[in-house]
């Protein structure tokens, strides 16, 4: 578990703008977003940082297909996941782009820190490049002669002079932050992974482009030929957009923070980007949370396929927070998922409408019969049996949170849900007339409870659980079934 504290930073990585926002990068955003407020919620204050990466080559090639200007087409396409903010409903204080002034200088001012530490030279020399990826590949990497996760693209083949980066130098220093930060890597297997990686020969790597080649890029300092190359650059962004290095003040409240990234993102964020804050001097990353992929239909998502699920037309459809508690509820947050939507709908109609929607309706249901029109804040449950299940619910919902299980901690809940539908069959305060108002008003402040808990999951539905029992009137169902 990370350690306590007063200021927290969360950030995700940066998605590429040449393909439009999928389920994928909602996944992470969403759990990104999860560990925000459930940190605001424990008091800290959150700085929360997502935003779009938008340099490279396949971004200056789609622009060039789509005979849009690179700005432009920047502007359009960062605006597209810039509106994931209002449609997932996130609560990230931070949106930056790669293209940004205030980016692109503290990018300058990180290499000539790496520069002036000997950790950047200049060699010629001949590469296998995967576009897709934007990294090189070594054969040991490809199969068959092509990338395994890009295996449509061809590799792209060329002898430049460019500037490198003194990989080689920082494996020592990568695996003590290793094995003195057990958790520095989650899951435990990923971090097995990185280690295992990283006890292999490191090879330094090129982070720089001919400018002919590619005019897409941050400029290299003092060298109006070459171009940073787009990871060197678009790491950076996790530190820039805390005012590094002007202010000093916040980067230093703030920094080191947490990650959260796709598993094909393993090499880049546990390792690649450590080296290069070791080389410039900064701390390292606090923790590196790894997800994985999502399916459709046990096949890989592709637009050719037609399967891709856009996010859009999901929450449109169904609402943010029934898009938010599948990808939370019905994923591992460490393995691949599968989307289909036949188990979305299952999973809403079983658990949404019918568990705490339907609890909701009951409960608030019974209160207006009963004449209860609020439920003093200061009153506490009565019946001893719910406030031990609450209990245990908070308890085990904070362990899960603790170690970023998601689903575990929304299966915590979702056991307060069932004793409380349980408790009213039980107490039958429709036929007790004695003792109904009572038995009603412990099933509200179990409601209140469970809102409480849900609101870094399901913060719309936990919002609208407040507002219905301020009013003492049960409204618009929360989840209306689907079929």
């Amino acid at each position: 578990m990370i350690g306590e504290s007063k200021k927290f930073y969360i950030t995700t990585t940066l998605p590429y703008i040449n393909a439009n926002p999928h389920i994928g990068f909602a996944l992470e955003v969403v759990q990104a977003d999860v560990v925000a407020r459930w940190r605001r919620q424990e008091g800290d204050e959150v700085f929360f940082n997502t935003g779009t990466d938008e340099h490279g080559l396949k971004v200056f090639q789609r622009a060039q297909e789509e005979n849009i200007n690179i700005q432009e087409f920047c502007d359009e396409r960062a605006q597209k996941f810039a509106d994931l903010k209002k449609a997932l409903n996130l609560s990230y204080n931070s949106f930056i782009r790669t293209t940004n002034p205030r980016h692109i200088e503290a990018a300058q001012e990180f290499w000539k820190l790496c520069q002036k530490n000997g950790d950047i030279y200049k060699k010629r020399y001949r590469i296998k490049y995967c576009v897709g990826c934007e990294l090189e590949k070594t054969d040991s990497e490809l199969r068959q002669g092509r990338c395994p996760l890009h295996p449509n693209r061809e590799l792209e083949i060329g002898e430049e002079e460019n500037y490198f980066f003194r990989y080689s130098r920082y494996q020592k220093q990568l695996l003590e932050l290793y094995r003195k930060q057990p958790d520095f890597v989650l899951p435990r297997a990923r971090l097995n992974e990185i280690v295992s990686f990283t006890e292999k020969e490191l090879k330094d790597f090129s982070i720089s482009r001919l400018k002919e080649k590619l005019p897409w890029g941050i400029p290299v300092p003092g060298d109006e030929e070459q171009v940073m190359y787009v990871w060197f650059d678009a790491l950076i962004n996790y530190i820039s957009c805390l005012g590094w290095p002007d202010d000093s003040r916040k980067f230093k409240e703030f920094w080191p923070g947490m990650q959260i990234a796709g598993k094909d993102n393993l090499r880049q964020q546990a390792s690649m980007w450590q080296a290069m804050l070791m080389s410039a001097g900064l701390p390292p990353s606090r923790q590196i949370l790894i997800h994985g992929f999502i399916t459709s239909g046990g096949v890989k998502m592709s637009k050719s396929l037609g399967n891709v699920v856009d996010p859009f037309e999901l929450t449109e459809s169904y609402g943010a927070d029934a898009v938010r508690y599948y990808l939370l509820r019905e994923f591992s947050p460490f393995e691949d998922g599968d989307f289909t939507i036949e188990k979305f709908k299952e999973r809403y109609n079983s658990d949404l409408a019918n568990g705490i929607g339907n609890l909701a309706a009951r409960a608030l249901t019974l209160a207006a019969k009963s004449g209860i029109k609020e439920v003093k804040k200061s009153r506490k449950i009565k019946d001893r049996a719910l406030i031990n299940c609450a209990g245990e619910a908070k308890k085990k919902r904070r362990e899960a949170l603790s170690g970023f299980k998601f689903n575990e901690a929304l299966a915590a809940v979702w056991e307060l849900i069932a004793f409380c539908d349980k408790h009213i069959e039980e107490k039958r305060p429709w036929e007790n007339k004695e003792s109904s108002k009572d038995a009603i008003a412990d099933i509200l402040l179990g409601l209140l409870e469970i809102a409480d808990m849900l609101y870094p999951f399901l913060p719309r539905a936990s919002e609208r659980i407040l507002e219905q029992v301020e009013k003492g009137e049960a409204g618009k169902p929360l989840f209306p079934r689907i079929e």
